[in-house]
């Protein structure tokens, strides 16, 4: 694919309209990391905060040295809240072990549940055993977004002693908490989690069902069982 013109870009980023600024962004996408991020931090301070959010999410993608601490500056400093979430999302994305404290200290420290949603779903990219502790005090969360987010986490760093911790879930109310629980336990090849798969295969949701049966065909494979065992 032809690469954009990156003055044409350069110059839409600085003086065009709100249109003109996402279509710019988005443009980045087929530009190489390191010209494109000197791009996106023209509008890291932007006055709308939609591009704001997409830039941000450009630096964990576009992934070049000094992202990470874009990032961590943003997450730390930046008064509004969607766009500290945003930062601790990006941050995911960049897979820099460094995040893993910065991270914990949002999860921990931030009075806004957006960020440390956030906080959350990117230590599971982090995938560091490390965030156990914090993990299993999210699951404690009012905010089934944020229990939502740790189990899908505990699942992503593997972390097979969180797996009585998650199965309180098996029978949680919100239908999502239920498929996340189903996901995750597809990482967690222990006997506890085919009995809880086998259950949760037979879920009156369809998405939680086949979530299930998908997971148990993952253990099938992986703990080297007897066929039957991805059956509900």
């Amino acid at each position: 694919m032809t690469q954009p013109d990156l003055e044409t870009l350069a110059q839409q980023l600085e003086t065009g309209d709100l249109k003109d600024r996402k279509l710019a962004l988005a443009a980045l996408r087929n530009v190489p990391a390191e010209e494109a991020v000197p791009l996106i931090k023209k509008v890291l301070k932007d006055k709308n905060d939609q591009v704001r959010s997409m830039a941000i999410f450009a630096l964990g993608i576009k992934q070049t040295d000094e992202c990470y601490d874009l990032l961590i500056n943003i997450l730390e400093g930046d008064p509004d809240y969607g766009i500290r979430a945003d930062a601790a999302g990006a941050l995911g994305y960049l897979e820099d072990p460094r995040a893993f404290d910065p991270l914990v200290r949002a999860f921990y420290e931030d009075v806004d549940w957006l960020v440390r949603f956030s906080a959350a779903v990117s230590l599971g990219n982090l995938k560091n055993p490390e965030a156990h502790d914090v993990l299993i005090a999210a699951l404690g969360s009012k905010e089934v977004v944020i229990q939502q987010a740790a189990i899908a986490a505990l699942g992503e760093i593997k972390d097979l002693s969180a797996v009585d911790n998650i199965l309180a879930f098996a029978q949680a109310d919100d239908w999502l908490v239920r498929q996340r629980l189903a996901e995750a336990l597809g990482n967690l090849p222990t006997e506890k989690s085919v009995s809880a798969l086998r259950y949760l295969a037979k879920d009156d949701h369809s998405q939680v069902a086949e979530a299930a049966r998908i997971s148990l065909e993952h253990l099938n494979s992986v703990m080297g069982e007897q066929g039957d065992i991805a059956q509900p």
